[in-house]
């Protein structure tokens, strides 16, 4: 039933928010918080002192800002449709979902170098985001420098708590852990190391004696991906009570914005493919090779190894965060650009793992 019901969670908790979406509107309260320790799970099972970052990330960063803000400005220069505009902004400026390195490592991905991506892309969004909205709220509007700062201070407090917040908790509970552990350890090897009479005690330096690292226990790695499933039930609630209140008057945006996601969906995952591909992470040493690199990877084909995990770091987003910001602070109608990439990415994500597990058959 379990491993059914991980298979099947997608659409199920799609269709879950959706057609009960008044029994779950009231949650929309907590769904910062289900952000929040999904992504403080997934940092969990990273030591910060591991991440690298690599050449690829820059040039993917900065192919979503410009892709963010060129799509903005098109938009708004030759429709003036914000709906639409704004939608599509956050298929973009989303940052990586925490599930990403997830689906990268069954493709033969770096697991490694994508957890590291996804760090850089929450803590770019996290200022990004706040010195963006502003502008894009009052586009057609003159916005005084007061307005413009205490709008940024609002936003921020909101959103940079909820994507740093994780990552500097989970590192202090790391740095807690071994901490605790290492003095403990090194209290039990004093008094195994007093001689019979009592005399002055040295300390052990035998390695099964070592200090104990913090490792995320295996039964708490999962919470991320049950947070993601309710995050996305109480999101669809959220969505379909939009779509319903606009249907009739936003008809066309609505499916202008469908379409649209399916185009950005296609076009970030096959840019971040090419990105990879050309611009490889290095391949040197038996460490690298055994730490940072997936052991279902082709460790002397890193050009394959890299287009893949660049392609899910630009492709597979944080959904969830992206139509809560958009529902908080943006039009709320333009969450349905997010809402709709929840679906194309996922359907994207099947059609490749569908194809390695063809590969891997044969």
């Amino acid at each position: 039933m379990k491993k059914w019901f991980d298979s099947n969670a997608l659409w199920l908790s799609m269709v879950i928010g959706a057609v009960g979406y008044k029994l779950f509107l009231p949650l929309k309260p907590i769904l910062p918080w289900l952000i929040f320790f999904m992504l403080f799970f997934t940092f969990c099972k990273v030591n910060p002192l591991d991440l690298r970052l690599r050449k690829w990330h820059w040039a993917v960063l900065a192919a979503q800002l410009v892709l963010s803000f060129a799509t903005y400005a098109l938009i708004m220069c030759f429709t003036h449709n914000t709906v639409l505009a704004q939608g599509l902004f956050m298929c973009f400026i989303m940052p990586t979902a925490t599930a990403a390195p997830i689906i990268a490592g069954k493709m033969g991905g770096s697991i490694q170098n994508l957890t590291t991506f996804t760090l850089l892309s929450n803590f770019a969004t996290a200022i990004i985001v706040p010195a963006t909205f502003p502008l894009i709220t009052n586009y057609q509007l003159p916005i005084t420098n007061y307005q413009f700062l205490s709008s940024f201070l609002l936003i921020l407090s909101r959103i940079a708590p909820l994507l740093l917040g994780p990552f500097f908790s989970a590192w202090l509970l790391r740095l807690g852990f071994n901490y605790y552990y290492r003095r403990k350890s090194y209290s039990e090897q004093s008094e195994r190391s007093y001689n019979a009479n009592g005399l002055t005690a040295q300390r052990s330096n035998s390695p099964q004696d070592g200090p104990k690292e913090f490792v995320l226990p295996t039964k708490l790695a999962v919470i991320p991906f049950y947070l993601w499933v309710a995050s996305i039930v109480v999101l669809m609630a959220s969505v379909t009570q939009t779509t319903i209140t606009n249907f009739q008057s936003q008809i066309t945006n609505i499916l202008i914005l469908l379409v649209s996601s399916f185009f950005a969906c296609l076009i970030q995952f096959g840019l971040g493919k090419l990105i990879g591909y050309y611009l490889p992470a290095p391949n040197k040493g038996k460490d690298y090779q055994d730490v940072l690199i997936n052991p279902d990877a082709a460790p002397k084909n890193m050009n394959e190894v890299s287009s893949i995990t660049a392609g899910q770091a630009f492709g597979q987003k944080n959904t969830s965060l992206g139509v809560w910001m958009a529902h908080t602070f943006l039009n709320p109608l333009a969450s349905l650009g997010a809402a709709a990439y929840i679906i194309w990415q996922n359907v994207f994500n099947s059609v490749q793992l569908f194809v390695v597990a063809h590969k891997k058959a044969k």
